[in-house]
């Protein structure tokens, strides 16, 4: 499932569409927020830095930051859902959170279904010889990615059809 924030912006129906340039993602959580990096031309997502820290003007002072360096073309934000698809309290948190990216910075967001991808970077990280506490300065990146590379993934085959 993808949701789209468009705030007077262009749709885009695959990536095709979408103007080439770095695409930034957000793993969304009360404590820390996971950001990766990727390209919409190559389609790679990779790991960027995790914000940790619980003041919102302060997390949006860093995503500022970030979107200053980085310029990107898009910004993909998690939408965590139960395994049944049904709404909870973070997923509420997460919409919201890309409503206020769309509108602070005037950058596309799209919501992406982020189910099961902190297991899938809990263990790649395992398998990468990182576990347990080891991980929680970085999981949060890592799930990042993992919902990057699954919205690239996603594109790359809708293109492809």
């Amino acid at each position: 499932m993808t949701e789209n924030f468009s705030d007077g912006q262009p749709e885009y129906q695959s990536l095709e569409q979408l103007p080439q340039g770095a695409v930034l993602a957000f793993d969304f959580g009360k404590k820390r927020i996971g950001v990766a990096i990727g390209n919409n031309m190559l389609g790679i997502a990779r790991p960027l830095m995790t914000i940790d820290n619980e003041v919102t003007e302060q997390r949006f002072a860093v995503i500022a930051q970030l979107l200053d360096t980085w310029q990107p073309v898009l910004l993909v934000v998690g939408l965590p859902m139960h395994s049944d698809g049904t709404a909870h309290e973070l997923t509420q948190l997460s919409q919201r959170f890309a409503r206020r990216l769309a509108g602070r910075f005037n950058i596309k967001v799209i919501l992406k279904d982020e189910r099961y991808t902190s297991q899938m970077a809990s263990a790649a990280l395992r398998e990468a010889g990182i576990a347990g506490r080891k991980q929680k300065s970085v999981l949060d990146q890592v799930a990042a990615q993992q919902i990057l590379q699954s919205f690239f993934d996603e594109q790359h085959a809708i293109t492809r059809r």
